[in-house]
């Protein structure tokens, strides 16, 4: 009698060896995927600065709000630039304007900020949402309307092509500025 139960033993002894060895298996796999995913997120990186690469030497504000008040309390205008990390158009532009030497000088008269976001203020999508534009707001935080980029379906904005238009109506902020005060 003893015989007889120990084959059911036997077979329950074995049928937990194989679900010990599945789940270890299963461990395995799930381990290896994790570890993939581990590594792929401690990859060094490098900081994040507000410039965004626009030129990092240059003093960048981080909200919208901030930029408003500093412009208005330093008598400086706002240079707000729309853009998205992930389009072409964009990243050729910021190339460009990062490696401008002119442009990254005459920047230093301006607050700035960057936007890869869109703010609730309409007023800075006076002709529609769309990226990149580059918009001049003045120290009486008015939106000038008046500096626009060539294109007339897209007021604001830039190509790479443009940058001399660019500069052209950065310069032209800082003269109307200077007429007004």
């Amino acid at each position: 009698m003893k015989a007889l139960f120990l084959i059911p033993g036997a077979a329950m002894e074995k049928s937990y060896v194989s679900a010990f060895l599945l789940l270890v298996a299963i461990s395995c796999v799930l381990a290896k995927d994790i570890g993939k995913k581990e590594t792929k997120e401690t990859k060094p990186k490098l900081p994040q600065t507000l410039s965004r690469g626009w030129g990092d030497q240059l003093i960048w504000t981080q909200t919208y709000e901030e930029a408003l008040f500093r412009s208005k309390n330093s008598n400086k205008p706002l240079m707000i630039i729309h853009h998205l990390d992930d389009c072409p158009h964009s990243q050729a532009l910021k190339k460009v304007f990062a490696e401008h030497k002119e442009i990254q000088k005459l920047a230093e008269k301006f607050i700035l900020l960057n936007l890869v976001y869109e703010t609730t203020d309409k007023n800075l999508a006076p002709d529609g949402q769309y990226v990149p534009r580059i918009l001049f707001i003045d120290p009486t935080l008015t939106v000038r309307a008046d500096i626009t980029g060539r294109y007339s379906n897209r007021l604001y904005a830039y190509e790479p092509s443009d940058i001399s238009l660019l500069y052209s109506n950065m310069q032209k902020a800082l003269k109307l500025l200077k007429t007004e005060l």
